[in-house]
């Protein structure tokens, strides 16, 4: 990356934790060699500063760990330039679907082959089953008992997650898992949606008591859904007077999520806006495209997606044992 502080300009730390959610530039000490130092820059969003190390995510959606000891210069830099004419990367399901688990990621997480087994105390069916990818390197019934025995073993219903095109939904049929919750992902340029009218959002890292007030899937499991609400990339959370809304940054992606109106105040444009403010947040910080998940029955929600520019990527679903 190329250095964004000038050659022998003078070096000072001009940024504190109070800048988290800004796009800075950082030098660090890497090593010193013969007595010589030498740099590294980073140029992202600060995404957190605690306990004596910074976490800075870059536009490619990599984080970068850095010790506060070891920063010698920062400073806050204009945000990056929105890419109004950019189009829809090019993804498979499977790489959008993994996409999408690092945006709502499980508490706990163990490999099998090439599916990942999730668990996060029981919130959500997404952060609490197994993102069935390519090979689960093992015979299709040795990988299925395995699965049984995972959860068994946390208390929890066994669930794949299965893009609708994976040979294993086929498998798992045949074996009498049972099928639920089709759900689309559809995807859409960003650039339309920072078009979208403004509104009174309040934009955060973290969800205040006003937007967990109005969140209502959280019921008694409130500590396991901040912990996967929280996670992520870049995570912002926008709450207006009767909408809220969340959205996650990866690098030329946005997801977005939890976009909820309270009944009273629906037909006004908030969920619309509550979009806008997050669209603009995440092109500030280099996104380009935009992606959600919507249940395939939720038809209300379908249309509204529809005016905004999305289209179905792929669809999934989930399968559990019968018994």
């Amino acid at each position: 990356m190329p250095a964004d502080f000038s050659a022998g300009a003078r070096l000072e730390l001009r940024i504190t934790p109070a800048d988290v959610g800004k796009r800075v530039s950082v030098r660090q000490l890497a090593e010193v060699t013969d007595g010589r130092p030498t740099f590294t820059d980073t140029v992202g969003v600060l995404a957190s500063w605690d306990e004596g190390v910074v976490y800075i995510t870059r536009r490619t959606g990599e984080t970068v760990r850095i010790a506060e000891s070891a920063l010698v210069a920062g400073k806050v830099v204009p945000p990056a330039p929105v890419r109004r004419a950019a189009a829809v990367p090019a993804v498979t399901d499977r790489e959008l679907d993994a996409i999408a688990a690092r945006a709502w990621p499980a508490a706990e997480t163990a490999p099998l082959g090439d599916w990942t087994l999730r668990h996060a105390g029981g919130f959500t069916r997404r952060a609490n089953s197994v993102l069935v990818g390519g090979d689960p390197a093992m015979p299709v019934d040795e990988a299925l008992a395995e699965v049984v025995r995972w959860y068994g073993e946390r208390g929890a219903t066994p669930y794949l997650q299965l893009p609708d095109s994976s040979p294993y939904a086929a498998e798992a049929a045949a074996r009498g898992w049972l099928r639920e919750a089709d759900t689309l992902v559809r995807t859409a340029p960003l650039a339309p949606l920072t078009r979208l009218p403004d509104g009174p959002a309040t934009l955060t890292r973290t969800p205040d008591a006003a937007w967990l007030a109005a969140y209502h899937r959280t019921g008694d499991l409130a500590d396991a859904a901040l912990e996967v609400l929280t996670g992520g990339p870049s995570v912002w959370f926008a709450t207006m007077p009767g909408a809220i809304g969340r959205a996650v940054v990866d690098g030329p992606w946005v997801l977005f999520g939890a976009v909820e109106v309270i009944p009273s105040h629906r037909r006004r444009g908030l969920a619309t806006a509550v979009m806008g403010a997050l669209a603009r947040r995440a092109a500030h910080e280099g996104a380009t495209a935009a992606y959600l998940q919507v249940e395939a029955d939720n038809e209300g929600a379908r249309t509204l997606y529809d005016r905004l520019g999305f289209s179905d990527h792929h669809g999934y679903h989930y399968r559990r044992p019968a018994a």
